[in-house]
């Protein structure tokens, strides 16, 4: 592909979290998207819709996989199936299915949007996340998999984990022992800048993705705190299972509670950058991770004011009525 050449680019989960912001970054480089879900219409919701051409697309159905991927350049590639039991085998097979399909078809290049992978024995949602890469990777249709570290930004499952911990739960705040692993926390507009700088030259290699920073999740809680102007005062607590606080977090957010101890499990890992290739290769010359404390800041202040963050003129660190639930 021709780095400054428009594209037809397929954005899968478009109308998810990072596609819905996604999208408007795209046309607004000058590509043609088609925003590819289970329903069409989902896409009449957003500022972007009367912007991309839209095509039905279900993992679980081969006939319409291969008719969303016909006559495209590339695939991003941003579906998950956590909320279904047996969600490894299904990622696997989704995965293999989407390869075959853009293999079929001609298509060029796959950008798929994976996590960072610790060291230790992996959670069934970061194993999930390695074996669809390993399937990408070693398909014939070269791939870019993007090892993003936990995303802050208003609407994001991490976020709002983070905020609502943060705002629900009182002045004393325990924080069990094992959850001091550090973190590298990566800005949404980041994620968005990366995705879209690595969609005209296929690599077929993976890069891991995180701003410049890394602390503990207590030391980001207090960040938050700080930002926020709330008094916490946290107290370490040994011996409790990440079972346990993942429910109990789920429980207090309101938040999905398969993704909230997916989330709490993996904090039991350090989850940082091994490398920092992707500023060599894909990143413009000079480039700068918005700090952890803009990225903070820019969410709350956006969330419920001005233009929503899938609009082309709104700051993609802010929520949208889309967002999901």
């Amino acid at each position: 592909m021709n780095p400054s050449s428009s594209l037809r680019i397929l954005v899968t989960g478009a109308t998810g979290y990072v596609g819905s912001r996604l999208v408007p970054a795209l046309v607004a480089d000058g590509h043609t998207v088609i925003a590819a879900s289970r329903t069409t219409s989902r896409t009449d919701d957003y500022p972007w819709g009367d912007d991309v051409e839209t095509r039905e697309f279900d993992l679980e159905d081969p006939d319409l996989v291969a008719s969303a991927v016909e006559g495209v350049d590339a695939v991003v590639y941003l579906v998950h199936s956590m909320d279904a039991d047996d969600f490894v085998r299904l990622d696997r097979e989704h995965a293999r299915r989407v390869a075959a399909a853009c293999e079929a078809a001609g298509v060029q290049h796959v950008v798929y949007l994976s996590g960072l992978v610790p060291d230790g024995e992996l959670s069934d949602h970061l194993r999930s996340r390695k074996e669809v890469e390993d399937v990408l990777l070693d398909a014939a249709v070269p791939a870019t998999v993007l090892r993003a570290a936990m995303v802050i930004g208003a609407g994001s499952t991490s976020y709002e984990l983070l905020r609502r911990l943060s705002e629900r739960v009182p002045l004393l705040t325990p924080v069990p022992s094992w959850m001091r692993s550090r973190i590298q926390p990566v800005a949404i507009e980041d994620v968005v800048e990366v995705v879209r700088r690595a969609l005209p030259v296929p690599r077929n290699t993976h890069y891991d993705v995180g701003g410049d920073e890394v602390l503990t999740y207590p030391e980001l809680l207090a960040l938050y705190a700080d930002v926020a102007g709330l008094r916490r005062r946290r107290f370490p607590i040994p011996f409790v299972p990440e079972s346990v606080v993942g429910r109990a977090c789920a429980r207090i957010s309101g938040l999905d509670r398969s993704e909230v101890v997916s989330l709490v499990s993996s904090l039991k890992h350090d989850m940082v950058c091994r490398e920092d290739a992707v500023r060599r290769d894909v990143l413009a010359p000079g480039f700068r991770y918005t700090s952890v404390r803009e990225s903070l800041e820019r969410s709350r202040a956006g969330s419920g004011e001005g233009p929503e963050g899938t609009a082309s003129t709104g700051d993609v660190q802010s929520s949208a009525a889309t967002d999901p639930a």
